[in-house]
């Protein structure tokens, strides 16, 4: 049996090199030299998975096969951090802000598209916060939340909202009765979500690099901790996209860490990377 030593000196620098390029060319994400490690430790569990001895075999099932991989290759390699809240300021802005401009509007139509929903925590997040804005109103709107990401695993696990309890340990009380059931027995550590916040979001595969089914508009768009795994081209050409799918004066929303560069001139900041499309 191959030891993860043997595995990591059969990383060649041919196979680093044809695993970037794969996975630039099918999702837009740029692996540097400084994720090198990330890709071994994720490349050997893919070579145990397929039952391989080499990364120089897989490179070639890739190249052999190039589609029939590719889900599971992107499944693989991409990551997924998440949790509920998480940078709660884009949260508090919605319920504060965005979401009472909108009902006070009464268009009665409400799109909002989270682009990389992950294991669906952020959709939930985003569910629950419409839900407490809206009240009674919700009954009489039409309000959806479009959830998507590359990853059919992840979306899986979004699908069938169920999560470990220490994951919503630290929410407010109110929303963790009123949005989520506790298992019983061999599933008392778990959590599901409850059809009032699930029947508001739609769960569909989709990679940001390929053509966009949707037409919108879309009222508020989440894109958060994703746009830094790509290079500034892609990144450009991403907000583009958002630009033309955002409504008059939607919101486009990033993670803590990104930001608009040169396309900071067709929006206004709003927040903490939140940004309003000027017409």
């Amino acid at each position: 049996m191959t030891n993860a030593r043997d595995i990591k000196q059969q990383l060649s620098d041919d196979d680093f090199n044809f695993v970037c390029d794969y996975v630039y060319q099918k999702s837009g994400i740029v692996l540097s030299d400084s994720k090198r490690e990330m890709v071994y430790r994720r490349f050997t569990r893919i070579i145990r998975d397929r039952h391989l001895t080499s990364f120089s075999d897989y490179c070639e099932l890739l190249k052999s096969d190039p589609e029939g991989e590719e889900r599971y290759f992107i499944n693989a390699v991409t990551t997924n951090l998440t949790s509920f809240f998480r940078e709660e300021h884009h949260f508090d802005y919605l319920a504060q802000h965005e979401l009472p401009h909108l009902i006070k509007k009464g268009s009665k139509r409400i799109r909002i598209w989270c682009s990389a929903s992950s294991t669906g925590e952020e959709p939930y997040s985003i569910a629950m916060t419409v839900k407490e804005s809206f009240k009674t109103l919700l009954n009489t709107w039409d309000v959806k939340i479009l959830a998507t990401d590359i990853d059919s695993n992840v979306l899986n696990t979004g699908k069938q909202g169920i999560y470990e309890y220490k994951g919503i340990e630290d929410m407010p009380e109110h929303l963790v009765k009123k949005y989520f059931s506790r298992g019983m027995g061999v599933n008392s550590t778990k959590v599901k979500t409850t059809s009032d916040i699930q029947n508001l979001i739609t769960f569909k595969e989709l990679n940001l690099m390929n053509d966009w089914p949707m037409k919108g508009p879309f009222d508020v768009i989440f894109c958060r901790n994703v746009l830094i795994y790509f290079d500034k081209k892609t990144q450009l050409e991403l907000f583009e996209r958002f630009h033309k799918l955002l409504a008059p004066n939607g919101l486009l929303i990033l993670g803590h860490s990104e930001n608009l560069g040169a396309f900071q001139q067709y929006f206004k900041s709003v927040g903490r990377t939140i940004f309003r499309k000027l017409d």
